[in-house]
């Protein structure tokens, strides 16, 4: 059987690659069709629709929407919508596609969510770089405006609803939800200690929900569709359809939306052309640099996010996959993981802001040839502090996830190569009392 896509989200910047941010293609493919259907429902009926597609977040953590936005205290106004689009983890770029290809599709979405959960003022909070998606969802945003799908008594329902475009700065951490309000506000962005969780005590001290870009935009389709029948797509709690960045060393690298359940050896060497050049695959990243590591022999395990974290210990997460081939260096990969997450620590918690740090240099000294035999030993001392038992990503002494993911490449030398970075340190191990020059 050949692997296929399913394309929901994807349809129409696929089938009309010329102009489908435009709001003349948004309306000639049913954009907005949703919207009008979803005024003339209850807001409540709207939360149940939502709740029974079995949608779950498409961000990292996979949280129930529907289940996330009936959180929110009854009675309690004002209340804010946050739509995240601050794609920052390496080698994901779904968000950013959906971003620039079709941002009516986000925009309806993100109006039909306030709706749902009464929200008057909504916040599209986007990745500072994303310079031309920034053109064309404000230029999407004045359309909406212009045709009474945003702004006040919404198509006539009653409704009143203000979006603001907000542009970071090119922080990573604004990213998680709690980072992302505290950037929203001014301030530099850093996790907030939870409880109180967002939904109760969020923006502006107020009830907040924070979905992410391809989440938000998965909406319109289930009230097309109807909960059920997008239930019926995917596999077990991992219901409806993804979009997956395949990266590295595939022959086809690319966003592929489909359908959850599909093996990642369908996605990877079906859809992706498989590892090129002849060479075999070494190992693979299942959803983001945070997530912990796979090898060859998980290929044939579905994409459902459940099975992945329960029987495989990593994560589907951003929806990132990553390739590595045969030549590539563990180790090197590990040590520029780690770079990146201990450049962008916030600081806040001493775990993560001196043990991501200490175990980027550990990392640099042993990819450089000049590890010590304590040297592995020492980086899971570390990680320790920062994931106890080191059950990556899953247990934390961190506020948020930055941590732990830091641990994660750490967790991949340890479990599926430890023999080849042991001999490798034994082969070449610097004396312990040798000064090793670190770069900052």
């Amino acid at each position: 059987m050949v692997a296929t896509e399913t394309r929901l989200l994807t349809s129409r910047l696929r089938d009309h690659v010329d102009d489908s941010w435009t709001m003349e293609r948004a309306l000639a493919t049913g954009g907005y069709e949703s919207l009008r259907r979803a005024v003339t429902m209850e807001p409540d009926a709207i939360i149940e629709e939502v709740k029974t597609s079995g949608l779950r977040g498409r961000g990292g953590a996979g949280f129930g929407a529907g289940q996330k936005w009936s959180f929110l205290p009854k009675g309690v106004f004002p209340r804010y919508l946050c739509v995240n689009g601050d794609e920052g983890e390496p080698s994901t770029f779904k968000d950013h596609m959906l971003i620039e290809g079709d941002p009516h599709q986000l925009i309806e979405g993100a109006v039909i969510t306030a709706y749902a959960i009464q929200a008057h003022h909504a916040f599209i909070y986007l990745r500072g770089e994303f310079a031309l998606g920034a053109d064309r969802i404000n230029e999407a945003l004045r359309d909406a405006y212009a045709r009474n799908f945003v702004g006040r008594d919404v198509l006539g329902s009653g409704f009143d609803l203000e979006v603001v475009v907000h542009r970071g700065a090119g922080c990573y951490i604004a990213g998680d939800e709690t980072g992302l309000m505290e950037s929203l506000e001014g301030e530099r962005a850093m996790p907030r200690i939870k409880p109180p969780f967002p939904a109760v005590q969020g923006l502006y001290a107020a009830p907040t929900i924070v979905n992410n870009v391809e989440t938000l935009s998965a909406v319109p389709h289930i009230i097309r569709m109807g909960g059920e029948s997008y239930a019926k797509l995917g596999v077990g709690r991992s219901t409806g359809t993804r979009i997956f960045s395949v990266s590295g060393h595939v022959a086809k690298p690319g966003n592929y939306e489909v359908e959850l359940g599909m093996t990642f050896r369908d996605l990877i060497e079906g859809l992706a052309g498989g590892v090129r050049d002849g060479k075999e695959m070494k190992f693979f990243i299942p959803g983001g640099a945070s997530a912990p590591w796979l090898m060859p022999e998980h290929l044939d395990a579905p994409l459902d996010m459940d099975y992945v974290q329960g029987e495989l210990q990593s994560m589907l997460g951003s929806g990132a996959i990553m390739v590595f081939d045969e030549t590539t260096d563990p180790v090197q990969i590990a040590w520029r993981l780690s770079k990146f997450f201990a450049h962008e620590s916030c600081g806040k918690c001493t775990p993560c802001r001196e043990g991501s740090s200490w175990i980027e240099k550990v990392l640099y000294r042993i990819a450089n040839d000049l590890g010590r035999p304590e040297d592995l030993d020492l980086l899971l001392d570390f990680g320790n502090n920062i994931v106890p038992g080191l059950n990556a990503p899953f247990s934390q002494t961190t506020i948020c996830a930055l941590g732990p993911s830091t641990m994660s490449p750490v967790v991949g030398l340890v479990r599926w190569f430890r023999d080849e970075v042991e001999r490798r340190i034994g082969a070449s191990a610097a004396p312990a009392s040798m000064n090793v020059s670190i770069p900052s």
